[in-house]
């Protein structure tokens, strides 16, 4: 039987002492059903099992990255779609619908748990970790500034309205991108496009904060798990003919390889069975939301077994 492996230490750091944490940890989650987690050893059976939550289908670029790194990985994706959208609401808000589907996930026993949402990161890490860890790793999303920032610049950051210039990501730029020629550039409206699959409110989202961006940009930052589901109209819409290519930088790839890590896996075929797929929709079980399979992550996950 697969014995569950001791976790290294994560490279994400252990927020200190936050009085939101220390708050929400005792509050009553009444958002949505959920169990009453789990407590002590669990038996694994022969396969790693990794768990996502996300406001909606942002989580798919990253299970999509978990799946091309171990086929064999079981998934359980637990999103909350009667939430959405989650931009608009309270921190405390975001805290409370974070720990209750992440309470859903953690119901199928999974060896690690990715915050594949930036909203949830940003607001709900610490209450999440004071949960689960150290019993269940806590992989949390962060901007990929500090690798565009080491290209070189100038680069620009595509967030929500709501991200952008907030004290948080201003402080990722201070700390990852001093001296390069940063950009922020509000996206209103293309999360819920890209959520919906609205093909003509992606164009016009798209097309506006490209508008926004300066044309000599280098790098764009993706801060928004939404957005690499269009990466390439993105990049269509940006690149400049004579200029080199645009580089994109999302976070999916990183926070799935470190969520390998934190398993004490590696990628690679595992034991070369089909790894399953189990769908927690505002925590009922479900199946994958019928715009999730307008993208071609969404279609790769979806072209496997269901969990057993």
């Amino acid at each position: 039987m697969r014995q569950k492996k001791p976790c290294p230490n994560s490279s994400h750091s252990q927020a200190a002492s936050d009085a939101a944490a220390v708050h929400t940890t005792a509050l009553i989650r009444r958002s949505l059903p959920h169990g009453p987690g789990r407590r002590g050893p669990i038996d694994y059976g022969d396969r790693v099992k990794i768990a996502l939550i996300d406001s909606g289908i942002g989580l798919l670029p990253a299970a999509a990255a978990v799946r091309r790194l171990r086929p064999d990985a079981d998934l359980v994706l637990s999103s909350d779609p009667d939430g959405l959208p989650w931009g608009p609401r309270s921190a405390e808000d975001v805290i409370q619908r974070s720990l209750a589907i992440a309470e859903a996930a953690a119901a199928h026993h999974p060896e690690a748990l990715i915050v594949a949402c930036n909203t949830s990161s940003v607001h709900a890490l610490p209450a999440l970790r004071a949960r689960f860890e150290p019993d269940l790793p806590i992989i949390g999303t962060v901007p990929a500034i500090k690798p565009a920032a080491a290209g070189g610049g100038p680069i620009a950051i595509w967030a929500t309205p709501a991200t952008t210039g907030s004290p948080y990501q201003r402080g990722l730029i201070e700390e990852f991108a001093g001296g390069v020629g940063v950009t922020e550039v509000p996206c209103p409206g293309l999360a819920d496009a890209v959520q919906y699959a609205d093909e003509a409110a992606i164009d016009r989202a798209v097309a506006a904060a490209a508008a926004l961006t300066p044309r000599d940009v280098r790098a764009v930052v993706l801060g928004c798990t939404h957005y690499e589901l269009v990466g390439e109209r993105i990049r269509a819409a940006l690149q400049q003919p004579e200029l080199p290519p645009l580089v994109l930088h999302g976070s999916a790839g990183a926070v799935a390889a470190q969520a390998l890590r934190r398993t004490g896996e590696l990628p690679g075929p595992g034991n070369g069975a089909e790894g399953g797929l189990t769908v927690i929709l505002s925590g009922r079980a479900s199946e994958l939301p019928v715009a999730a399979h307008t993208y071609a992550e969404g279609r790769l996950l979806a072209a496997v077994s269901p969990a057993r």
